[in-house]
């Protein structure tokens, strides 16, 4: 489309966030959006889709289903147009592998006539006389540069791998998980991998490897700097810390108690799958059977510092054991970082800085509407607000709710019906109560 028609939004990123929000957005004739990412087609966290790994959320939480059950973009639709809705439901699984939900993904997105992939933003500016924000863009196979207006802006650009300042500019061949499957096989020709991390993905890999430490014969260690292998919490009535009711009471605190609050709560977002910490306990079972098998699984114990030796291939890993306060060493030859993903502020968004709403700590000021301008209706963000937004921020289940919502924010006007009260408890005080105490 020409520069000289703005579109009503451009979204930059094309995550499952955002994809979303192009599928609600699709059939909806007064909105003209356009979704830019800079890869070359849609592709899910590819170095984690190993074969048995399952979403953490049932196939409910897919693009569109918890905003409009109706939708052709659902996961259903998607497996009954590849004759595999039987064979689901056969299965009995709420909870959709991870390749299969990547999968599904990009056929929503070859569907979308709103999405162009290969274009990286470059930069957004802002005119204030027509009040439009510009968005540069370059196309990644042939560099031509393409400017486009828009009305309001979606942030979707996800957060990027995390690398510890212990481990940057290390040199080696370490890895973080993210690149896992494409160097699957060159860590397991190595004598010795150790994983680093607490969370889903570390369990994961060290579930994989453990399955061919047999075969191969190296040595695999998993270092945790938390205390124990805490299980993901799914009962039900936490569950409800998903919901519109909690979103309201997290985002009403202070600051500085939300904070304190993210800290407690990563056991409800980060927490490893019940099931897999049952399955690598069976398996550490039938692996030590006739022996010691040579793993070793390390809690309490942070990394502080590290270093390569090119002559050994060797990476030498200082650790130190929480509570006892002890500091010991570890050699290893393969090194997984399953450190997570922190959230970056796009370099692109440097002209409009002083249009964006940042809190005290240089972390956008999330509204309870999901933006972060100046005029409070101009720029959303998708996901990077659980300081403002709770456990809600990443999880996929509360992702067509949040773009129901900022579609009613660009509509006025509700297109799918935003639900207010869905939970059972009480967050704050109760209403009555808050009222005696107020008088």
């Amino acid at each position: 489309m020409s520069a000289a028609a703005p579109h009503d939004f451009i979204a930059i990123g094309l995550g499952p966030f955002n994809l979303g929000l192009a599928c609600l957005t699709e059939p909806i004739a007064e909105l003209n959006g356009l979704f830019l990412d800079d890869r070359a087609a849609f592709d899910w966290h590819p170095g984690m889709l190993l074969e048995h790994s399952t979403l953490q959320t049932p196939f409910m939480s897919d693009l569109v289903t918890l905003a409009d059950p109706t939708s052709p973009y659902s996961f259903l639709n998607y497996l009954k147009q590849n004759g595999r809705l039987y064979s689901f439901y056969i299965r009995e699984s709420f909870y959709p592998l991870r390749a299969e939900y990547s999968d599904y993904c990009r056929w929503a997105a070859e569907q979308l006539t709103s999405v162009r992939f290969g274009h990286r933003v470059t930069l957004v500016e802002y005119d204030e006389a027509e009040r439009l924000y510009t968005v540069h863009a370059e196309l990644t196979a042939t560099g031509e540069r393409r400017t486009f207006r828009t009305r309001r802006l979606v942030l979707g650009t996800g957060t990027p791998a995390y690398i510890p300042d212990t481990c940057r500019d290390l040199g080696g061949d370490l890895i973080h998980n993210s690149r896992y499957l494409e160097h699957k096989s060159a860590l397991q020709a190595k004598r010795s991998i150790t994983i680093v991390g607490s969370g889903q993905s570390a369990a994961e890999i060290y579930y994989d490897l453990l399955q061919d430490i047999d075969a191969h014969g190296y040595q695999l260690t998993w270092v945790t700097r938390s205390p124990r292998f805490f299980p993901l919490e799914y009962t039900k009535l936490t569950l409800e810390m998903t919901s519109p009711e909690y979103v309201d009471y997290f985002h009403a605190l202070p600051p500085a108690t939300r904070d304190r609050l993210v800290d407690t709560q990563k056991n409800l977002y980060k927490g490893i799958n019940s099931e897999l910490i049952n399955d690598i306990f069976d398996l550490l079972y039938i692996k030590n059977r006739r022996g010691p098998a040579p793993t070793r699984l390390l809690t309490n114990t942070a990394l502080t510092g590290a270093r390569y030796d090119t002559g050994s291939a060797t990476y030498t890993l200082e650790l130190r054991h929480e509570e006892q306060q002890a500091a010991f060493s570890l050699d290893t030859q393969g090194l997984v970082l399953a450190t997570g993903y922190r959230y970056q502020v796009p370099e692109f968004l440097a002209p409009v800085h002083d249009r964006l709403r940042w809190d005290g700590k240089g972390r956008f000021e999330v509204a309870r509407n999901y933006s972060v301008d100046v005029t409070g209706n101009g720029v959303f963000l998708q996901n990077a607000a659980v300081h403002a937004h709770s456990i809600t921020s990443p999880d996929l289940g509360m992702g067509a709710y949040r773009n129901s919502w900022i579609i009613k924010e660009m509509l006025g006007r509700e297109v799918y019906p935003v639900e207010k009260s869905i939970a059972f408890q009480e967050f704050g005080v109760p209403g009555a109560a808050r009222e005696a105490k107020s008088a």
